[in-house]
């Protein structure tokens, strides 16, 4: 499980224009922003893979981890390992999910400063730098479609999340 940001301004990327005319690219001004959250699941015998995400127009808070993680629950409805970085966001809500006796999720940290081992990174990479590479959305809810789109794509294509795995190093 991680998070990411998507703001109004563009991820710049290389562009194209007619010899000696540089691009150029008119973007809002404004640092309005949408903020993810993404699981990847994978079935242990079945080797089935999933992606669940959600969208939120606000910094994400230890409530809204708790809330990802519940429903995160309703979908696979049996007891499973969170895998997640060591943001104190998350530090938080794992002590709220265990003083209130949850017992049906098992935490495991990843090492600190070790983004290159969490292959739901690779969402936020794909998604930005491939997908919405130069887009500049009109407003919060063009960006909000535009990343609903882009990870609903991500989530059919089962050969590009197992790429995501196999970028991290694991074997699935």
């Amino acid at each position: 499980m991680d998070e990411s940001g998507f703001m109004l301004q563009p991820v710049v990327r290389r562009t194209w224009a007619p010899k000696g005319q540089t691009p150029i690219q008119y973007s809002w001004d404004r640092h309005d922003r949408l903020s993810a959250m993404a699981a990847l699941t994978l079935a242990p015998y079945r080797q089935r893979l999933g992606v669940y995400f959600q969208l939120h127009d606000h910094n994400i808070h230890a409530e809204e981890v708790i809330s990802f993680v519940y429903l995160l629950h309703g979908h696979l409805r049996r007891k499973f390992i969170l895998i997640m970085d060591r943001l104190s966001v998350h530090r938080k809500a794992v002590r709220l999910l265990q003083e209130a006796g949850v017992d049906w999720v098992e935490v495991e940290w990843l090492p600190s400063y070790a983004p290159d081992l969490n292959p739901v990174e690779m969402i936020w990479n794909h998604t930005k730098y491939a997908d919405l590479a130069n887009f500049i959305p009109d407003d919060l809810d063009d960006l909000r479609r535009a990343v609903d789109a882009s990870i609903g794509d991500i989530r059919k294509n089962g050969q590009l999340i197992r790429s995501f795995f196999q970028h991290a190093g694991l074997e699935i």
